[in-house]
């Protein structure tokens, strides 16, 4: 069974996403033809973390912690980044390539970078290498992208999300790894960095499209690949001028066959027969408004056999019976001068598979949530403090729940 820690380890590629969200443009470089692009961001939190310390709190697959409270000084939502891109236009193409990598502030134990952390003496944090693509086209048809990068579908959903400035829910504050897990599971899950090779329209009049060929991704037995994930988004994007509204809405859909391989599935003692392949399915979509000082987000997702938290993870029954499951978010913030207040709430939902609704109820996750209120003020136009309270609860199918409440207080730097 996937337990909590396992989780964690499982998901660490999880919350990555500096070029798309820095608040300065990077420092450019002309060298020749080719325009040369630096950027990236540092940050630091202190989180203090309460656990639940009572008993039926076990959840497969929840996001609170359990047992001990913890103290740690450790990265937020996004890790430390350090992106180069290169562009140039040859033979009327628009070229560029983008390679960024992304440290962390805390030591990593033996899984890697992306696994639970080490606070230990004589230890080091690792560098993880995210993003490596390239770009060709021309703004009269359009780009193509090919390489490692941020997928489609739930990509707004984090880049909207207010936490990607600080930390939001904390995950394995004991021993912290690269990141903390922000609203990931706790209202959409995480887009994740993927190879792929992508195709995205010009904007028309506000309009723009993309659609894709991703790497498969495994789960559990099922890591037999005949056929290519496949993502399609799309997106209507207005300005308001003068604090006038402002905002965009967006609707993307990704889809896979995941099989077992030869042999693998079959019947078991019991004599229920165990799937050999079932297809992932997910839709999501959101709305974001804009006026003077307020900012509006509400954001939905549904699917079948996609699961949750991560793409894939815990999509299905010990017989391969896929499970349905939803979630979203919602989050209003408003900007006095410098100083932004925030508030949201989300949830993810998973439900169980057609096999599962006929046994007893086990702690397999049903539902989790958080509340986040943050305080973000910019001190300077790339130096951002940040505080907030996150109160994250995990809830099982036989009715057993957890609940952790997080303070953090830090600071981020995009340059």
């Amino acid at each position: 069974m996937l337990t909590r820690s396992k989780l964690v380890i499982a998901l660490s590629a999880a919350i990555w996403i500096v070029p798309m969200t820095r608040a300065v443009a990077g420092i450019d470089v002309t060298a020749g033809d080719w325009k040369l692009d630096f950027s990236g961001n540092v940050n630091a939190f202190y989180v203090d973390t309460n656990c639940d310390t009572g008993t039926n709190n076990s959840v497969t697959g929840g996001l609170a912690c359990t047992g001990d409270k913890s103290a740690a000084v450790r990265n937020g939502l996004l890790p430390a980044a350090f992106v180069f891109s290169a562009t140039t236009r040859q033979d009327n193409l628009d070229i560029g390539v983008t390679i960024g990598m992304y440290p962390g502030i805390n030591s990593s134990a033996a899984q890697g970078v992306n696994g639970a952390g080490q606070p230990s003496a004589l230890a080091t944090p690792g560098i993880d290498a995210r993003q490596a693509f390239l770009t060709f086209g021309d703004a009269s048809w359009g780009t193509v992208k090919m390489g490692r990068d941020l997928g489609l579908f739930g990509k707004d959903a984090i880049l909207d999300d207010m936490t990607l400035l600080g930390v939001g829910s904390s995950t394995n504050n004991a021993a912290p790894g690269n990141t903390s897990l922000g609203r990931i599971g706790l209202g959409y899950i995480y887009t994740d960095w993927e190879p792929q090779i992508t195709y995205t329209t010009p904007t028309f009049s506000g309009f723009s499209a993309s659609a894709g060929v991703f790497q498969p991704l495994d789960s559990g037995l099922y890591i037999k690949h005949t056929s290519p994930q496949f993502q399609i988004g799309g997106s209507y994007a207005w300005g308001g001028t003068g604090g006038g509204l402002s905002g965009k809405v967006w609707v993307d859909y990704v889809t896979q066959q995941l099989q077992a391989p030869s042999g693998t599935a079959g019947t078991t003692g019991t004599g229920s027969t165990i799937a050999g392949s079932f297809t992932g399915n997910g839709v999501d979509g959101g709305v974001k408004i804009g006026i003077a000082g307020f900012e509006g987000v509400v954001y939905g997702y549904s699917g079948t056999g996609l699961g949750t938290t991560g793409l894939f993870i815990l999509a299905t029954s010990a017989l391969g019976n896929t499970r349905d499951s939803d979630g979203g978010y919602v989050q209003a913030s408003y900007k006095f001068d410098r100083l932004k207040v925030g508030l949201s709430y989300g949830m993810s939902e998973l439900k169980q598979a057609s096999d599962e609704r006929a046994l007893p109820a086990t702690d397999l996750l049903k539902r989790n949530s958080s509340v986040v209120g943050g305080l973000y003020y910019s001190l300077t136009k790339s130096l951002t403090l940040v505080g907030e309270y996150i109160h994250t609860k995990a809830d099982a199918w036989n009715g057993n729940s957890a609940t952790e409440r997080d303070v953090a207080v830090g600071a981020i730097l995009f340059f």
